[in-house]
């Protein structure tokens, strides 16, 4: 397979990846793109090489930018703006994991954590199945909050090492 079949093989699968992640196609080819370009890129490579358009182009890089995988770049005397990804792969999970965290389960262990004090009758079973799932669900969110807080704190070899032992 000649390099530049394998690049759009790449981007592509990222692409589907990242849209069976909840994120949009665009913003993980893009990413994707970032990732295996050995330069910072403009946004006009970007529209180039993915066929997008300049709109797309800026709000998806803007979108990688605030999830923390993007950064821009500015060159001495000159006006464009280059876009640079992280290579660290284990960079980019810290990352993902901490933005997804923030998105998704911080504001699930919110409400949860309002809910879970409920008042009801202990005979009602209505109430007690409520009570027990509510438990069980916030159990499960917090034991996957605190797996987060340690991959985020984690350094690579160590985190690794440490689940590997789990399954041992």
């Amino acid at each position: 397979m000649e390099l530049a079949e394998a690049k759009q093989k790449f981007i592509e699968a990222w692409g589907k990846l990242g849209s069976e992640w909840g994120i949009n196609r665009t913003m993980a080819q893009v990413h994707a793109l970032l990732l295996i370009s050995p330069e910072a890129l403009t946004t006009e490579e970007v529209m180039e090489a993915l066929h997008i358009s300049r709109g797309n182009a800026n709000m998806t890089l803007r979108d990688l930018i605030d999830w923390g995988l993007v950064e821009k770049q500015h060159r001495t005397g000159e006006r464009k703006e280059y876009f640079f990804a992280e290579k660290d792969t284990w960079v980019i999970a810290r990352q993902v994991a901490k933005e997804r965290k923030r998105r998704e389960l911080d504001p699930v262990l919110k409400i949860l954590d309002q809910i879970k004090e409920v008042q009801g009758e202990a005979t009602d079973p209505e109430y007690t199945t409520f009570k027990k799932s509510i438990t069980d669900i916030s159990r499960l969110a917090h034991n996957v909050d605190n797996t987060l807080q340690t991959m985020l704190k984690a350094e690579e070899s160590w985190f690794w090492g440490s689940i590997f032992k789990i399954f041992k």
